[in-house]
């Protein structure tokens, strides 16, 4: 039996950073990885690091969050290829530059001065490569992209050199709690810790149900590509205001293009296959708002496995249900930005019991209803 003062369940970001919180404030962490560290959604994402167009809960969070980004080497020791080139968000038709308007002014009406409305000169300052149709764009400096795979595994190695017992390849077959301890079976291993936090992505739904939660989380495989390269023609990160995309140029000159086009999944085996169709979504949209691209090829796709809820926004906090338990999963494709914020909100709950950052939105009490 391994003992530890808390069991981290899901080797993703959001666990890798509840791991390393913890471990800097002292505590003994074990986190157990059913594959590899961010293999179904953390390693594998688009890497954004936004602000931009966030739902309003999620603002305070975000922020918070793009403070730590802004100085990562000092939480991780490295920069995981964060490059701040802004976010963008792009207006194609006059009823887009009106949604934008109007979100605009509801963020300025909330004393939030991170999206900045631009017009169209600046817009063609900003992207000049952007087609002419384009009529302005709301933009979020200090924004931009990191990269997945490094991310991952620099938060992994800090987590380690803290002290963090990291086992992968062990997924959780039993979770019962026995005198005041969680205990945790993983085939032949067994754990034990008076604490367990819940940070298991598309499987989050299922481990809180074991502990006596609900949560509707639909497991969702998430399209992305990456084109050839080209020579440099583009630096933030590019989004449309009507149309899914997100949209990026990389330092070797490829182009990553994702926005929430979905797969097909086979959870039972955890395959993803490739829709081809929702590929062609993609691909247009990015030759319709740069058309200089439309020649380059396509040499890679994939899709990562992430966990949605019906409101879209993750379930963050404690247990309903069951003591000392707690939860971070179901960040519906965009919780890497929130990852260095939500290791920090967790350790804060586990280790005092309330969060310096509203949460009440993202509790998993909200579900408490649902059939």
């Amino acid at each position: 039996m391994v003992s530890a003062d808390i069991i981290i369940i899901g080797g993703g970001l959001q666990g890798l950073s509840t791991a390393l919180h913890l471990a800097r404030k002292g505590k003994s962490v074990t986190l157990l990885e059913k594959d590899t560290a961010g293999r179904h959604a953390s390693g594998v994402n688009a890497g954004g690091v936004r602000r931009l167009n966030r739902s309003f809960p999620e603002i305070p969070l975000s922020l918070a969050s793009q403070e730590l980004w802004h100085r990562i080497e000092s939480l991780v020791d490295q920069d995981c290829g964060f490059r701040p080139e802004g976010q963008i968000r792009i207006a194609e038709n006059d009823l887009d530059m009106e949604k934008l308007e109007e979100r605009n002014r509801v963020m300025t009406s909330l004393g939030y001065t991170h999206e900045e409305l631009v017009d169209k000169k600046t817009l063609r300052h900003l992207v000049p490569a952007a087609s002419s149709h384009c009529l302005g764009a709301l933009h979020c400096r200090g924004d931009g992209f990191a990269e997945p795979y490094l991310t991952t595994l620099a938060f992994k190695g800090k987590a380690e050199s803290l002290g963090v017992h990291i086992y992968e390849n062990s997924p959780v077959t039993a979770i019962e709690r026995i005198q005041g301890f969680w205990r945790v079976r993983t085939g032949l291993r067994s754990f034990k810790a008076p604490v367990l936090v819940n940070c298991a992505g598309a499987w989050g739904g299922r481990i809180a149900s074991w502990i006596g939660d609900c949560a509707p989380l639909t497991p969702t495989p998430l399209t992305m590509m990456v084109t050839a390269p080209v020579q440099s023609c583009l630096k933030p990160v590019v989004g449309l205001a009507s149309r899914k995309l997100s949209f990026k140029q990389m330092p070797n000159g490829t182009f990553v293009i994702g926005g929430g086009h979905i797969s097909k999944l086979n959870m039972e085996s955890e395959k993803t296959v490739i829709d081809f169709t929702q590929l062609k979504i993609s691909a247009q949209a990015v030759r319709d708002v740069f058309p200089l691209l439309k020649n380059v090829p396509i040499v890679r796709a994939w899709a990562g496995i992430e966990g949605f809820l019906p409101d879209q926004i993750p379930v963050i906090g404690p247990s309903r249900n069951a003591p000392q338990a707690f939860h971070a999963f179901g960040f519906c494709g965009h919780g890497f930005q929130l990852s260095p914020i939500i290791g920090q909100i967790l350790s804060e709950l586990i280790i005092h019991g309330r969060s310096s950052l509203p949460i009440e939105a993202f509790r998993i009490e909200r579900f408490a209803n649902h059939k």
